[in-house]
């Protein structure tokens, strides 16, 4: 497998899970873990989330941006996890790019209200394991592939290069 074809793999992965856990940094020290209703991944797999800006995971947020993100497909036995930080966003025009209207619910006031800013989450290095597709680097199923960003290009991980 090279980088393009993890990616790819990746992102499959991603778009074919409507839910995922996002998991931050308490300050006491505890990890928080949420189901999370993600938009599809940007290009650079750059996600974003809708929360309220009086959450536990913004708080949590503005204490340590350092974040983790899991999407889990049963059917192909496979994940995703992706390491990286995350910043606040409060711009209208980007709330209302992100912005599902199944969520008038919690909601209210749709993108426009008060309670409603996004989380953009970058990731900064992707595990992924997927044994339908045969992404089991060896020892087989033992360890994931690991991509790491290095500025704008994404660097394979040494346990899974070829030798």
């Amino acid at each position: 497998m090279d980088i393009n074809n993890l990616m790819a793999a990746a992102r499959t992965i991603m778009q074919s899970t409507k839910y995922c856990l996002l998991m931050t940094h308490a300050p006491t020290g505890a990890i928080n873990a949420r189901l999370m209703q993600p938009f599809p991944p940007d290009h650079d797999l750059t996600l974003w989330f809708g929360t309220s800006p009086r959450s536990g995971k913004v708080r949590d947020i503005r204490a340590n941006p350092h974040l983790t993100v899991v999407y889990q497909d049963n059917a192909r036995v496979a994940y995703v996890t992706l390491q990286g930080t995350a910043r606040l966003e409060s711009d209208l025009n980007l709330r209302k790019n992100h912005w599902f209207e199944g969520w008038k619910l919690f909601w209210p006031d749709g993108p426009e209200g008060d309670d409603y800013i996004l989380i953009r989450f970058m990731p900064e290095q992707i595990e992924i394991m997927n044994f339908a597709d045969n992404i089991a680097p060896p020892p087989y199923g033992l360890m994931p592939a690991v991509l790491t960003r290095r500025g704008d290009q994404w660097v394979l991980g040494e346990h899974y290069r070829e030798t």
